[in-house]
């Protein structure tokens, strides 16, 4: 009975949970890979094979998410907040649906890219990927930082890695900039419909990168309160 109250009273840590979600959305968006090595190479069965595992995989995401909105507490005993903490959950959220949307427009016009801009592509994805990757370590070190009221050593290291998360997003957008001025050469040349869905995957897929930095930049605004 005293341990019904208690848990009544404090609910459970969303955290945990939170950290699945974020683990999830990273299996999904990983799958770009060899998304983009099959498309890349026009081998369309392979393509829609991974396309629909990451679809697959954002709707395990969006079940999570469900649950952990449907279950977190309404008031948490902790030094972050319950909206704080739904914010994050959706930037997670929307890395998945990126990753889905991308695989499913190429995938859907069975897009194929000038052969200058291809051979860059799968470069730009993964340094993406690196940026959910980061993304996700630094979520990883949120139920430490709980522990320790956000506090102490574990603040350092959460800061440090959200800055390395920065640079890796500053990549991306060194990547996107250089693979939009190949195709910005070349663009005369080719369907103009077709050129305006290259640019469109192009802007997804440095979404991943600018949605993987907004969840560090939450996590440094708790950092900061």
């Amino acid at each position: 009975m005293v341990r019904t109250t208690i848990s009544s009273l404090f609910g459970s840590s969303p955290v945990r949970p939170l950290q699945q979600h974020m683990e999830c959305v990273q299996e999904c968006v990983i799958e770009l890979i060899p998304f983009f090595e099959a498309a890349l190479k026009e081998d369309w069965a392979e393509a829609k094979q991974q396309q629909k595992k990451i679809s697959r995989l954002e709707r395990q995401a969006d079940k999570l998410k469900r649950n952990l909105r449907l279950h977190m507490p309404k008031s948490l005993f902790m030094p972050v907040s319950r909206r704080d903490l739904l914010e994050v959950l959706r930037m997670q959220d929307n890395i998945a649906n990126k990753a889905k949307d991308v695989a499913g427009l190429i995938t859907g016009r069975k897009m194929t890219f000038p052969e200058k801009i291809s051979s860059q592509m799968l470069d730009f994805v993964k340094r993406c990927i690196d940026a959910a990757k980061q993304a996700q370590t630094a979520i990883n070190e949120l139920d430490e930082l709980v522990e320790t009221g956000f506090s102490g050593s574990e603040v350092k290291l959460v800061q440090d890695m959200i800055t390395k998360l920065d640079e890796i997003e500053s990549d991306t957008d060194r990547i996107q900039i250089k693979i939009r001025s190949e195709l910005f050469k070349v663009e005369k040349e080719l369907p103009p419909i077709d050129v305006m869905f290259m640019y469109k995957v192009l802007d997804w897929i440095g979404d991943l990168g600018d949605l993987s930095q907004r969840v560090g930049s939450r996590l440094e605004l708790l950092l900061a309160r």
